[in-house]
């Protein structure tokens, strides 16, 4: 690995949610369930139902999941689909600014290990970029608040919202990653936290690194080259390994020779 460190890795790419920050029980939940009162709508979303929502990728499309003819009827919708789209985009449009004000005030902070892995990986002249399905002004919040603004405007890429037609478990927005950065995807390390993207960077031929949050640590990570319970920190939180497929051998927070050793193999 040392002989070979500064080709292995290319660039890394992160999701959002649940990997920069535990952002969707503390900022989305309570940010859908604000929106809904605001709009009089007869739903409020408990942990576990938004637990379940999870599975569909995209904000814009976990509302739209709610519209049965029983809640249309009962909320007082439109019937017309593209009257629906418009409504839901303006819940989703208020949502947003709900959110990316709890992430102003500080109340989501950055997971542990993302800020010095970030900051140790700009510094090595590794390529960075970000592939969400969030909103374009929720991901460039988070990843102002998470790193800083002089780390955030390094990014070289950041994808996020409707920037590909299908949204994770698709590949698209992986691909279209790939594309934008000029890289090989044997240099590319993507960092997740739930079986949907996984699945997104597995189907794009990407090896991915997952950590765990509350919502996803009972999902299936079989297609993981390595499972943490988060990136770590040397005076913080530690890292706890939940399955290594990789030649990494992390201690108590993963290093970017760790980052490395999950292409090494």
């Amino acid at each position: 690995v040392r002989q070979r460190r500064q080709s292995l890795v290319s660039a890394l790419v992160f999701d959002c949610d649940g990997v920069l920050a535990d952002t969707e029980r503390y900022g989305h939940l309570p940010a859908f369930n604000q929106a809904f009162r605001e709009f009089n709508l007869p739903v409020e979303w408990s942990v576990e139902e938004y637990g379940r929502r999870l599975k569909i990728g995209g904000g814009k499309e976990r509302m739209a999941s709610l519209l049965t003819p029983d809640f249309v009827s009962a909320a007082g919708l439109p019937t017309d689909p593209d009257e629906q789209a418009a409504e839901v985009a303006r819940w989703h449009r208020r949502k947003t600014v709900i959110y990316t004000e709890m992430v102003a005030a500080g109340k989501l902070p950055p997971r542990p290990g993302i800020r010095r892995v970030i900051s140790a990986a700009q510094d090595a002249g590794w390529k960075l970029g970000v592939a969400s399905t969030s909103a374009e002004a929720a991901v460039h919040a988070i990843l102002e608040y998470a790193v800083g603004p002089e780390r955030a405007a390094r990014f070289d890429l950041v994808l996020a919202g409707d920037c590909v037609p299908k949204k994770k478990p698709a590949p698209d927005i992986y691909l279209l990653a790939l594309e934008k950065l000029g890289v090989d995807p044997a240099g590319v390390l993507v960092v997740e936290d739930s079986r949907n993207g996984l699945e997104a960077a597995h189907a794009a031929d990407l090896r991915c690194l997952v950590t765990v949050n509350g919502y996803t640590e009972k999902e299936d990570f079989s297609e993981a080259i390595l499972v943490v319970s988060s990136l770590g920190d040397p005076d913080g939180e530690p890292a706890t390994v939940i399955a290594n497929r990789s030649a990494a051998r992390p201690g108590g927070y993963l290093t970017l020779a760790d980052l490395e050793a999950c292409l090494a193999s």
